[in-house]
């Protein structure tokens, strides 16, 4: 049971901890002063969404989001965010892979090389089936979570552990639903194809109430720090860059392999989620359906990182504040009393 339960956390951070999270942009954007209680909140929302989104997943042994999707809001619905997800998957893999090909510039391969890299790379994974996919992120998100939390705590250590919370002044606590609601349809996608594997109840609460804590914690720790550094921010285009610069360089190159990470599991993640959707029409090797997709992804990176993100996230955000709401309902919707 733990060690399933474990596998589920690690593939739910894993979905979670892309490019903007890793590198700082996003929290930044999100978050920022006057946003402890939002970043606490969001921890409590994330983990009702992720305990829900496993239930309806492990009651109809899914292997693909659909049935979740089904039950959340009807079928009529379901239709309408089937086609949604299956394009901000791609849309997202795309983003990951242009990232992927960007961060790589750092140490002269260039874009389009970088790009083909990672690309292939999250093909490989596959030949391991879906397997292969839990497999790496056991294996990478502890080093990620690691590296990470050692960074910001050295940095807090560095300034005096400077953190603040003051309950008059919070704001910001309407974040907490829009980050949320940002996250939460590559989650959908991506538990809704594990509900066959789980295995026992136990593993939902492992997975949700494990996932929520560390990364509420995270965020919190994350957000103060840029805080620290909030007049450097504009600087620079990754505000983790804005902490690293009190560091040596080498740092700098690590933290960059670091991002790199982040964005190759949220590539695989986004590929994962695709796979398991397109297995309903297409039959073939995990692998070849993933060599499908990372082709026909790949001339769309020419777009550029920034661009993509600039045009995409905010539309997501708005769609996905109604997928939100289902999952927060459902519980309340489907309680025993009614």
């Amino acid at each position: 049971m733990w060690g399933n339960g474990l596998k589920w956390m690690f593939l739910i951070i894993g979905t979670m901890i892309g490019a903007g999270y890793a590198s700082g942009r996003e929290l930044w954007e999100f978050f920022g002063a006057e946003s402890g209680l939002a970043i606490i909140l969001f921890a409590i929302l994330f983990i009702v969404s992720v305990k829900v989104i496993m239930n309806i997943s492990y009651h109809h042994k899914s292997e693909h989001y659909l049935p979740v999707l089904n039950v959340l809001m009807g079928k009529r619905l379901s239709h309408m965010y089937d086609v949604m997800i299956i394009i901000y998957l791609f849309s997202t893999t795309v983003i990951m892979l242009a990232g992927g090909g960007a961060t790589l510039e750092v140490i002269h391969i260039p874009y389009w090389l970088g790009t083909l890299i990672i690309g292939g790379l999250v093909v490989v994974l596959f030949l391991w089936d879906t397997k292969g996919m839990t497999s790496m992120n056991a294996f990478i998100i502890p080093i990620l979570i690691v590296f990470l939390i050692a960074i910001l705590v050295a940095f807090q250590y560095l300034k005096g552990f400077p953190i603040e919370f003051s309950i008059n002044a919070q704001h910001n606590w309407p974040s907490a639903l829009t980050f949320t609601a940002l996250n939460i349809l590559p989650l959908v996608a991506v538990i809704g194809a594990i509900g066959h594997e789980i295995k026992h109840k136990g593993e939902i609460w492992i997975a949700s109430i494990g996932s929520g804590v560390i990364l509420g914690s995270i965020s919190f720790l994350y957000n103060e720090s840029l805080l620290q550094v909030a007049g450097d921010i504009m600087l620079y285009e990754i505000p983790l860059f804005a902490i690293l610069k009190h560091y040596p360089y080498f740092m700098m190159l690590i933290m960059s392999a670091l991002l790199w990470l982040a964005i190759y599991t949220t590539a695989a993640a986004g590929v994962f989620g695709l796979l398991s959707r397109l297995r309903a029409w297409i039959k073939g090797p995990a692998w070849l359906i993933a060599l499908l997709l990372i082709a026909i992804m790949a001339p769309l990176t020419t777009f550029g990182f920034s661009t993509l993100i600039s045009v995409l996230y905010p539309l997501y955000g708005i769609l996905n504040l109604f997928v939100l709401a289902s999952i927060l309902l459902y519980p309340i919707m489907h309680h025993r009393a009614l």
